[in-house]
């Protein structure tokens, strides 16, 4: 099966897992930095523009599998953003 994808599309699906693969390393050096394990809000940031640009590559392709697993994701992380902002609300107005 010999597919040809368009530039653009490769680039976008390139550009997608670079973000996603970014969060792993904000990740690791805000840990280091502290001392200890911890997510940054970057994390999740990168997540959904990850997962967003992943999901546009999946829907191009027309992915059911990828599309799937893309959704199901930025749901995720969605809520995490949710729950930070609820937690950082709730504090403030303490």
């Amino acid at each position: 099966m010999n597919q040809t994808i368009p530039t653009f599309m490769l680039v976008l699906g390139f550009l997608g897992q670079a973000l996603f693969s970014a969060r792993f390393l904000v990740q690791w050096l805000v840990s280091e930095r502290r001392g200890e394990s911890t997510i940054p809000l970057a994390f999740w940031f990168l997540s959904i523009g990850g997962g967003l640009t992943l999901l546009a590559y999946a829907v191009l392709r027309r992915d059911p599998v990828f599309i799937l697993g893309q959704s199901g994701g930025l749901v995720v992380y969605v809520r995490n953003l949710a729950l930070i902002a609820k937690k950082r609300k709730s504090t403030k107005n303490q």
